[in-house]
């Protein structure tokens, strides 16, 4: 369509590969209004927010009308204005309009959109329904009466993670969006992702809060807080809190920390080398028995949750090994269990899922878990407005000893691929690291859903897969298991991109994943360690509190494998 034109409120814009005219009106500077549009979804056309109005006074759904030449539109029309401004009132009309106390506050589209109109006043009585919290889920809550209908929901999660939790049930004003048999939602199979919570326009759904209690801990004298930092968190803070986009506020992150009272401050990076050598080992000793491959990372909670529920006899193939939080965190529970004061352990990560695995069985030791609180990114950014920290004025800190150590590789873990980086820098070990970077760029980096590499290694070709988004694995799952692919290394992370657009990080156009990924890879390269293996604390450990406990501090049994 190069050379072809549509004429946009009196301005000629150049048609190029736009699918609708929605993403040409935003090209020609236009910020039209929706609710149910995400480019990396279906077009549902639901809200009808983005109507524009044609020359002839035809009305016409951008995000689901494809440009045409000469076509001439107006966005911004009397009664385009009065249409959409009838509509908000409509939804507010049916919405809990308690949006003092609403956790989604200040970042909810419909409170967004409601303020641009200048919607002063609804006409129409309110008929929210007065309805329980579905609280049933350690990762996310549910609300129905603040819910648009808008389906950003329900698409995720059929057609990114294909878990397909909830649906839209019933007709007309009794529709709803709901779990089979309107179950609990904790008691459906849901993975616990929150990829339904990133993308709720409104607070109907949201990422559990657990800093309530945690605020008392903090103040108590008889508690040691320690808390870890995952790699993702540190590029997904930024513009939230006065940072540029993308930009590695790790030391920041300490400074604010200690003045909220916690006593060490650790980067999960260090988990996550020890992941990097387990890992590797397990990985290794399987390809060599050809034992049990392709082996599938574990790293992720949601993945696994999702093979425990959908493939149940795929867990013999999911590494044994912890997540680097599940590690570090057990590391961390051994370090100081001779201490004075009772060990509160707390870590900050970009994922809902990550409460859900803090809360499993298989990390408690004797009832008490190895992971005492999960903070996301988002309830990190709310303590630090609570506290009255201003997060942009503060000086860089260091993080504390005796855990301040750790590898390039390690960072790199946040963003899809960064496993499996880190695991070929290991099994390359004879590789200079800059052949080794070079050798990443092809099938390794970058933010596609499903990536492919070869490497020839251990005196034989090693094939692997590089997927996120669960749908993405759930196809290449289907591919092995027909017969119509073969793979020895398989890396899946739940959340499109990796950890770095986890459910707790604030939500990311795509460029926004594409600066935050780079972030890690440029904080990876400024490391004099690139290697987990060449990591000295490494050594430390495996000679001290590992020497005995690596199985047990290290690996897990999920009941899933019986």
């Amino acid at each position: 369509m190069i050379g072809q034109f549509m004429t946009i409120d009196n301005i000629p814009v150049e048609i190029q590969d736009e699918k609708n005219i929605l993403e040409l009106v935003r090209k020609a500077g236009i910020e039209l209004p929706t609710f149910c549009f995400y480019s990396e979804l279906s077009v549902y056309g639901a809200c009808r927010m983005c109507m524009v109005e044609t020359k002839r006074g035809d009305i016409e759904s951008a995000c689901s009308t494809p440009p045409r030449a000469g076509m001439e539109i107006f966005t911004n029309t009397p009664r385009l204005r009065k249409y959409r401004k009838n509509i908000l009132e409509l939804l507010l009309a049916n919405h809990c309009r308690d949006c003092t106390t609403c956790q989604q506050s200040g970042a909810c589209k419909l409170q967004e959109l409601a303020k641009r109109f200048g919607i002063n006043d609804v006409r129409f009585p309110n008929t929210a329904p007065d309805v329980e919290l579905d609280e049933s889920s350690v990762a996310i809550v549910r609300n129905k009466s603040k819910c648009i209908l808008c389906g950003d929901c329900v698409r995720v999660c059929e057609e990114v993670q294909n878990v397909g939790a909830i649906d839209f049930v019933g007709r007309g004003s009794k529709m709803t969006v709901t779990t089979a048999f309107d179950e609990p939602i904790g008691h459906s199979n849901c993975v616990s992702c929150g990829q339904c919570a990133a993308v709720c326009p409104t607070g109907a759904i949201v990422v559990r809060s657990n800093t309530e209690k945690l605020w008392q801990d903090l103040n108590n004298p008889k508690k040691r807080v320690v808390v870890q930092i995952a790699p993702a968190v540190r590029v997904g803070l930024g513009t939230q809190l006065g940072e540029e986009d993308g930009r590695n506020a790790m030391g920041k992150m300490a400074a604010a920390l200690r003045r909220m009272g916690f006593d060490k401050i650790f980067d999960t990076s260090v988990g996550a080398d020890l992941t990097v050598i387990e890992e590797t080992n397990e990985f290794v000793s399987k390809l060599q028995n050809n034992e049990a491959l392709p082996l599938f990372t574990s790293c992720c909670p949601a993945w696994v949750n999702y093979a425990e529920k959908t493939y149940p006899e795929l867990m013999k193939n999911v590494s044994s090994c912890k997540s680097p939080m599940g590690m570090f965190a057990a590391v961390l529970k051994e370090h100081y269990r001779e201490d004075d004061r009772e060990l509160v352990s707390v870590a900050i990560m970009p994922c809902s899922a990550k409460k859900f695995e803090a809360a499993r069985e298989e990390f408690k030791n004797d009832g008490v878990p190895d992971v005492d609180y999960v903070v996301t990114t988002q309830e990190f950014v709310n303590m630090v407005n609570e506290s009255g920290i201003a997060f942009s004025e503060l000086e860089p800190e260091a993080l504390d000893r005796p855990f301040q150590s750790c590898s390039g590789a390690g960072v790199i873990f946040g963003v899809t691929g960064g496993v499996t980086e880190a695991v070929i820098r290991k099994v390359l070990s004879e590789q200079p690291v800059p052949a080794l970077r070079s050798f990443a760029f092809e099938g390794v980096r970058g933010m596609e859903g499903v990536k492919e590499t070869t490497i020839n290694a251990l005196d034989r070709e090693i094939k692997i897969a590089i997927v996120s988004g669960l749908k993405n694995a759930d196809n290449i799952i289907k591919k092995v298991r027909a017969g119509e692919a073969h793979y020895d290394f398989v890396e899946v992370m739940a959340c499109p991109g990796g950890c770095i657009n986890g459910a707790g990080q604030p939500f990311a156009k795509a460029e926004e994943k594409v600066k935050r990924g780079a972030q890690l890879y440029k904080v990876d390269k400024m490391k004099s360690i690139s290697r987990s293996d060449d990591n000295p604390l490494m050594d430390s450990l495996y000679s001290g509190i590992l020497k005995d406990k690596t199985h047990e501090l290290l690996h897990v049994h999920y009941k899933g494998k019986e």
